[in-house]
């Protein structure tokens, strides 16, 4: 594990924010506080109509402003973020995270040879002692099995270790490697944009590290498509989650992979039809195939850029851990025995047949 002293080792730190202004003094406040400090702190607006901007500006006149013309999801202001970045490694942070006195510099010592991203612990901001997630794991249906996804801080382990794929609220960068791997993509808008960038990361060779010492508070999350959305599943997440989740295993996701996989992939997709129409959704559901048609020539040329970089097959990359089911979603009698059996199977076809991926 390599140390390093600021002025060797400098830190941009950029901030995602759309309308944040109730969030905003407090996210910066920690940025500015840490006991390893930023050697720059920008701002990316996703042209907010809040008083965001002014706020920040009347504040904390140190933090560069950088205003998007308009909002095209937090993905093209990330990577705004990055290429406005003048260091290599960028802490990237959507307004809503809440940074531990002491993250960035755990984080920074999580950065070893090969390793592309760090990434924290998200703690419950209202529920400090419950992890919100420590990164995930990619299943071959497209989905991402959340680690410790709810769980006891207390219960969670405690050591650093590799992750298949990083949640995206708070990450460590390296700048160019990200950028390189394309950074994100804004085709999702948002829902599946780490997922998919993950992807690409990882089947290039380069690792994600994970530092369950690096806290991150995570608040109530974007309207609309958190979990925590008022007790909600939205009509707005069905569509997302119709439409990106194909994209994600049309563009990474090997032939031979899509083929194997065929039978869980649909086994999936009934499962979540079946939720979306008992949600009252099944409209958003068609909304988001209907969508994912649309990009299907995009989708394919980007399909080729990522196969054709890739050096990890997807054996090494995809697995069949339980799924991470929303809290939103009520898991006793009939819905949890459901989910066990799904689980089951797809585990027991991943068995069969992943090994030939």
């Amino acid at each position: 594990m390599l140390c390093f002293a600021m002025q060797e080792f400098p830190v941009s730190v950029t901030i995602t924010n759309w309308n944040g202004q109730h969030y905003l003094e407090d996210c910066i406040r920690a940025v500015l506080d840490q006991s390893y400090p930023a050697a720059e702190v920008i701002l990316v607006d996703n042209n907010s109509d809040d008083d965001s901007v002014p706020l920040v500006k009347r504040l904390f006149p140190e933090v560069r402003i950088v205003v998007l013309q308009k909002n095209e999801g937090p993905s093209p202001a990330r990577n705004a973020g990055l290429k406005e970045a003048r260091h290599d490694w960028v802490l990237s942070i959507d307004n809503d995270a809440i940074l531990d006195r002491d993250c960035l510099a755990r984080l920074v010592s999580g950065v070893e040879e090969g390793v592309a991203v760090v990434h924290p612990r998200s703690l419950m901001d209202q529920e400090r002692d419950r992890v919100h997630y420590d990164g995930a794991s990619m299943h071959f249906v497209g989905m991402m099995t959340l680690h410790n996804f709810y769980g006891a801080l207390k219960d969670a382990h405690q050591k650093p270790r590799d992750l298949d794929a990083a949640i995206s609220v708070a990450l460590l960068l390296q700048r160019s490697t990200v950028l390189d791997c394309g950074g994100y993509d804004a085709t999702h808008f948002i829902l599946f944009e780490d997922h998919d960038l993950s992807y690409r990361i990882r089947s290039r060779g380069w690792r994600i590290r994970h530092m369950p010492d690096a806290l991150v508070f995570h608040r109530e999350g974007t309207a609309g498509i958190s979990f925590r959305d008022k007790g909600k599943y939205t009509p707005r997440r069905v569509f997302l989650h119709s439409r990106n989740r194909w994209i994600v295993i049309l563009k990474n996701h090997s032939w031979r992979a899509i083929l194997l996989g065929l039978p869980g992939l649909f086994l999936y997709e009934g499962a979540y039809l079946f939720f979306a129409t008992k949600n009252g959704s099944l409209g958003a559901w068609l909304r988001g195939k209907g969508a994912l048609v649309k990009l299907l020539p995009h989708i394919m040329k980007e399909r080729r850029i990522v196969q054709k970089a890739r050096t990890v097959r997807d054996r090494d990359l995809l697995g069949a851990a339980p799924l991470t089911i929303s809290p939103l979603i009520e898991r006793r009698g009939f819905t949890a025995r459901a989910q066990g059996m799904l689980d089951s199977l797809l585990r027991c076809w991943w068995t069969c047949v992943g090994w030939l991926t």
